[in-house]
């Protein structure tokens, strides 16, 4: 997008490429992303209630999951996760052209193209990341209440029915901060971090730089987005909040500064991981296409 010269792909195909490559990363880390979210949404313990909180922890959390509810439950929220992933990741990574071009591309150019593709794929996207978080935040409920969403596509005509076409864009404020911030820095970082390994000796473009590459991209964005992460998620999980101001408000005096770092082991633990697939899955798919299409010159 401002990059200096076009990509070797189209945009189509960069982007067919980007949506496969976030949809592998989203099935194979979303158990971690289930977790992350039960712990952002766990209210702080009060005293004398031996009760809470529920979740200590990632694996803790994971195990809890798992032993209350069953191992599917930790696939909670997969399919509106997919459909994100195709829109989100298709869209933010796909238009962000300097990942083609390690060294030719300022840093500041690199962070404004990673802001810019994060807050426009996150706007159309918005509705499939409030459908996941209701599903991945509904836990094991008392025998015969009934679960307030029967899947992905109840849940969709449930908001628009019951809240609105609007409520679909609930938490869209956080929702595009955190994005484009955790955009700018994964695919930014993933990009300097790589150029910076493959100065060392011995380095090359292979599958170990992708994976120290990718485990940078990832802690780079936990530091910097988990507040507005904390923010929308429990804006998205509990409608009562009045806006993004009034949850930052109300989490910061209920729960103390730490809550905005609520679960940023497991939130490091899925955006490492996340953004080791990803980009690992994202390289092949690239590489492969090329190759395919030099085939038929």
């Amino acid at each position: 997008m401002v990059a200096d010269s076009k990509s070797d792909l189209s945009l189509p195909k960069t982007f067919a490429c980007s949506a496969f490559s976030a949809c592998v990363a989203e099935v194979c880390t979303i158990p971690l992303d289930t977790a992350k979210v039960r712990l952002q949404l766990q209210k702080s313990a009060i005293a004398g209630d031996v009760t809470l909180p529920k979740y200590r922890g990632l694996l803790g959390t994971v195990g809890t999951i798992a032993r209350e509810e069953g191992l599917r439950s930790l696939w909670k929220g997969v399919v509106p996760g997919l459909h994100r992933q195709c829109l989100f990741g298709g869209l933010r990574i796909g238009m962000y052209e300097p990942l083609d071009h390690v060294g030719d591309v300022p840093l500041s150019k690199k962070i404004l193209a990673g802001l810019t593709t994060g807050a426009l794929g996150i706007m159309v996207a918005n509705p499939t990341d409030l459908v996941k978080v209701r599903l991945q935040a509904e836990g094991k409920l008392a025998a015969g209440v009934p679960r307030r969403y029967t899947g992905s596509l109840n849940a969709y005509s449930t908001i628009v029915r019951q809240e609105g076409v609007r409520a679909l864009w609930t938490g869209l404020g956080p929702n595009v901060a955190r994005n484009a911030i955790i955009n700018a820095a994964e695919l930014a970082s993933y990009d300097q971090v790589k150029q910076t390994i493959l100065k060392i000796p011995g380095f090359t473009d292979n599958v170990v730089t992708h994976i120290l590459s990718g485990l940078g991209a990832g802690f780079f964005a936990v530091c910097i987005g988990s507040p507005v992460d904390v923010v929308k998620s429990r804006m998205m999980g509990d409608p009562s909040y009045k806006g993004t101001i009034d949850c930052f408000v109300k989490t910061l005096k209920a729960d103390g500064p730490m809550a905005f770092y609520k679960g940023f082991i497991p939130n490091f633990g899925r955006l490492g991981s996340w953004n080791v697939i990803m980009f690992l899955t994202l390289e092949q798919a690239k590489k492969y296409v090329r190759e395919l299409e030099s085939s038929k010159k």
